[in-house]
């Protein structure tokens, strides 16, 4: 399958992300986008993203733009430092997917690209559009380009926000690992360094694996951690377990992060737990198709009705998005949106010591509702979609849900998410960025959405393989 638009940003198999295709992409870019004072170009921790983000550099060179070349650093780090110089970036990323996968995610000096920007790159790549010719660009090495990340988090929540908390960061090979570290330690924590990998580790915070969840457990026991910060490979993805290893949701982090920062409007995907429209600080929530530039235009839309309006987005992977200033404990938070983090892993650590509370008794004061996430892997995207279309009948439906209940309500914003009469959550959606079928449960307890889950996936694993009783309705 060729490169491709997913949820955010171009992905596709290493091996026909060539260099041509690489420049063709970026001159498309620069072709149709503003980059304002230049272009900062960032790169993750897998093998083949120092070539990549070579080609990149290459192609802007030879269009005249003048690029900072910021090594490996998180996404949410290359966006702050571009914004703030007002240049343009493109991060070299597959995100939380394998490594023979890769990516770009594309930047405007004011934020994520658009869809509507998504369509124009992909047109003029099609008709292999390039910038008007021009004398070569600069070339200058920016290799600190992420210490204003680091500062931006230890200004604001001081050197004592998280005394006396002892933290695992699972390091495996997120590039943010060292960053990580430093924060924690400057904010007073202890840190404890965790399986740091020189291979590439597909880390998904949105469904972490059995072994993985054993592992976390093993070393806060082991070492007597009160928590394990840990990320997808580009860092804008977060993933925070507590004391006892169990790891906090990413919409659930969202929900707390934005309550601790004051956020009064939310946007989130439709995927997200439905929780947040039972937190009574939100006086608006807006539901949205998946993925971060469709949450960015709702909260653009937000700040156009109200430019005070104090909104935050978030994602059901974690990745948050804030809006307005915010006040943290030492120090203002300008807005930063684009996905973070950072953020949704700190927030909530110090809200919770600050209060006296461990991280557990804090999200255990939320509304009951449990969310569980997995994925079928190496799904071809037309056996997905085709899934997709047959469960659009509602007898087909009927069928399908029959073990877990009947159908009350059908949203189809994004894939198709089935609410239950007994309140639980069904949601299916092929991915966007990878040959996978994504799976999502909600009930009002752990276990019991953990054993929706696994009953839906072995359903959706058989529909796919074409067992007919699954889907009998299907005449």
């Amino acid at each position: 399958m060729a490169p491709k638009f997913g949820t955010s940003g171009l992905r596709g198999l290493v091996a026909e992300l060539t260099p041509d295709l690489v420049a063709a992409y970026t001159e498309a870019f620069l072709a149709v986008c503003p980059v304002g004072t230049g272009l900062h170009v960032g790169r993750d921790l897998r093998p083949s993203s120092p070539r990549i983000a070579g080609d990149v550099i290459a192609a802007a060179v030879r269009s005249g733009v003048g690029v900072h070349d910021c090594g490996a650093l998180p996404t949410p780090a290359l966006a702050l430092a571009a914004m703030s110089a007002g240049a343009a970036s493109v991060m070299v990323t597959g995100s939380h997917i394998p490594a023979d996968r890769n990516g770009l995610k594309f930047y405007l000096p004011t934020g994520e690209i658009s869809k509507r920007e998504e369509a124009a790159i992909a047109a003029a790549f099609e008709a292999r559009l390039r910038p008007p010719p021009a004398a070569p660009g600069s070339l200058v090495p920016s290799p600190l380009a992420a210490s204003a990340y680091v500062g931006r988090y230890v200004g604001a929540f001081g050197p004592s926000a998280l005394a006396g908390l002892r933290l695992g960061i699972y390091q495996h090979s997120s590039v943010a690992r060292d960053a990580m570290t430093e924060v924690c330690a400057a904010l007073g924590a202890t840190t404890v360094a965790l399986a740091r990998s020189d291979t590439f580790v597909p880390v998904d915070t949105e469904a972490v694996d059995r072994d993985t969840r054993s592992r976390l457990a093993a070393w806060c026991a082991s070492e007597r951690l009160d928590a394990i910060l840990s990320t997808d490979g580009d860092a804008d993805r977060p993933m925070l377990a507590d004391a006892s290893g169990r790891v906090i949701p990413g919409d659930v982090l969202g929900v707390v992060t934005a309550r601790a920062l004051g956020a009064t409007a939310v946007c989130t995907p439709v995927s997200s737990n439905s929780m947040v429209a039972l937190v009574p600080e939100f006086s608006s929530v807006r539901l949205t198709r998946i993925g971060s530039p469709f949450v960015i235009a709702a909260m653009e839309d937000v700040l156009a009705a109200d430019p005070t309006a104090r909104v935050a987005g978030f994602e059901a992977n974690g990745g948050f998005l804030l809006g307005f200033r915010a006040r943290a404990a030492a120090g203002d938070l300008a807005p930063l949106m684009t996905r973070d983090a950072f953020l949704p892993m700190l927030a909530p650590l110090a809200a919770a010591r600050a209060a006296g509370r461990t991280l557990a008794e804090l999200v255990e004061a939320l509304p009951p509702r449990f969310t569980a996430a997995d994925r079928l892997a190496g799904i071809d995207p037309a056996d997905a979609l085709a899934l997709l279309d047959r469960l659009a009948d509602r007898d087909v439906r009927a069928a399908f849900l029959a073990p877990a209940g009947r159908e009350a309500a059908l949203d189809r914003t994004d894939g198709l998410r089935m609410r239950l009469s007994n309140g639980d959550i069904v949601h299916l959606r092929p991915s966007g960025n990878a040959p996978e079928f994504r799976v999502y449960a909600e009930s009002d307890g752990p276990q019991a959405a953990a054993d929706l889950l696994a009953a839906v996936l072995d359903r959706v694993r058989a529909a796919l393989a074409n067992d007919s009783s699954i889907l009998a309705g299907d005449a």
